[in-house]
């Protein structure tokens, strides 16, 4: 078990990798550096969340950094060894794949988000999979209260946009009565109806 503390970094781009890697307890950001060194967040692990699963696959070296938001305690299972493990429990197997399918996925609709919507239909869009999972047709209902599962810096990033706008655009949801911020990330959603026209129109 590998302790790593707030701020500091598993693995960077560039460093080779023969190891899968399990949140055991805290919490990880995965990120890529632009050329203009422009931070682009990939995605939040949490307990039982795992990276580097590439490594599997290939001798590639890594391309993103991994870095901790809190204390966090990782396992390093070198790609050997899990692959006798895969062999003798294919059922682990399955659950690799499920989850390299599902961010496969999110990253097919990040791309989709980045060139075909504005930052207004990208935050709408976001709120959207946020309550629900995936945008669905939706009716106006009771409010539901919503936690960001990240820092309002970090979505800014992982939804393509600056922090000030990100901060613009929930202040324009919450003038038109969409929404209502009750804390640093915490929201209640009002007008999911709103909220929808606005991320396919």
């Amino acid at each position: 078990m590998e302790r790593i503390k707030k701020g500091e970094t598993l693995f960077e781009a560039g460093d080779s990798s023969d190891h899968i890697y399990i949140v055991h307890r805290g919490q990880m950001k995965i990120y890529r550096l632009s050329e203009s060194g422009k931070e682009q967040l990939v995605r939040i692990l949490e307990p039982g969340d795992f990276m580097g699963e590439l490594s599997l696959f290939a001798d590639e070296t890594l391309t993103h950094y991994a870095e901790a938001l809190k204390t966090t305690e990782i396992c390093a299972i070198h790609k050997s060894d899990l692959r006798e493990i895969l062999l003798a429990k294919p059922a682990i197997a399955l659950k690799i794949l499920e989850t390299m399918s599902k961010r496969l996925n999110e990253a097919e609709k990040m791309i989709e988000r980045f060139s075909s919507q504005d930052a207004e239909k990208r935050m709408a869009s976001y709120l959207i999979e946020l309550v629900h999972g995936k945008p669905q047709p939706l009716s106006s209902g009771s409010p539901v209260e919503v936690t960001l599962p990240m820092s309002k810096k970090d979505l800014a990033s992982y939804i393509g946009m600056t922090q000030e706008t990100l901060s613009r655009r929930l202040t324009s949801f919450q003038e038109r009565g969409w929404i209502r911020q009750t804390g640093q990330r915490k929201l209640i959603i009002l007008d999911m109806e709103s909220i929808l026209e606005t991320s396919i129109e």
